[in-house]
């Protein structure tokens, strides 16, 4: 079978791309202490702050991370001491208003976080969306600004831009400042990995792809994701197109992973 990896490394050749496969906290500022021996007139009332995301407040940069050569597929490279039987699904390509929130609603009613990889551009037209999907409790992924297929082939300049935008826009819509970053096709390159990195985000691909992209009906969703195992990274879409298919077959597939004792975590 001719994989989407496979496929998008074969339609990037001539352009020298590079396929090698397709949490966010708002940073606390440091408080200043009071210089010693400065008595306080009377105690003031500080008015509480809530915890979690603020929509519309971007938050400072992320510290840098060192840069890697490898994207992360498997949920304990990330996270060593997760169960044996965690898994973890992501959704890319959104927010989209149509199955954005048939997915949200079908994730709520099993009770699963997932992890969302938001194109920037859908973002900017969809804020509401991805603050939705903030206060699901599920994790947030940079997936560039345009979801360009060849970014393993473009220069430093424009991919950094690509991750900046995104990172930016994702930041002014949720108040949350995305730890993952999944490059559009699983298409890496040295420039990629360094941006990411700079904005303090883990690079991360997958393990079981079943093509929804492809739109190769329900019953070949179903039969692909069933082959999941604990530690796998699940790949699915809710933007880029007609993702009934996708919500029937998670429908089935979600509480069957569950009865074979499998685990969802988010990233």
């Amino acid at each position: 079978m001719v994989t989407r990896r496979r496929m998008l490394a074969l339609g990037a050749a001539g352009l020298g791309a590079l396929a090698v496969g397709d949490r966010g906290r708002v940073a606390s500022l440091p408080v200043r202490p009071l210089a010693q021996g400065r008595p306080a007139a009377r105690p003031v009332k500080r008015k509480r702050v809530p915890s979690g995301p603020r929509p519309g407040v971007m938050p400072p940069p992320n510290a840098p991370v060192p840069a890697r050569t490898d994207a992360i597929h498997r949920v304990h490279d990330l996270f060593p001491t997760a169960p044996p039987n965690a898994i973890a699904l992501t959704i890319d390509d959104g927010p989209q208003p149509e199955w954005t929130p048939k997915m949200l609603d079908l994730l709520a009613e099993f009770d699963v976080k997932a992890t969302f990889s938001l194109i920037g551009i859908q973002v900017k037209q969809f804020p509401k969306l991805a603050e939705r999907i903030v206060q699901g409790g599920h994790q947030l992924c940079n997936h560039t600004m345009t979801h360009p297929l060849d970014i393993a082939s473009l220069s430093r300049k424009r991919v950094d831009r690509e991750i900046t935008e995104a990172h930016d826009r994702i930041g002014e819509a949720t108040g949350i400042a995305p730890k993952f970053f999944r490059s559009p096709g699983g298409a890496w390159s040295h420039a990629v990995f360094h941006s990411a990195a700079r904005h303090g985000m883990m690079p991360i691909d997958w393990d079981i792809d079943p093509r929804d992209w492809a739109r190769p009906g329900t019953g070949h969703i179903k039969r692909a994701m069933l082959k999941a195992k604990g530690g796998d990274i699940l790949l699915c879409h809710d933007g880029g197109g007609d993702r009934s298919e996708t919500i029937k077959a998670l429908r089935k597939v979600i509480p069957e992973l569950k009865k074979r004792g499998l685990t969802f975590v988010s990233l």
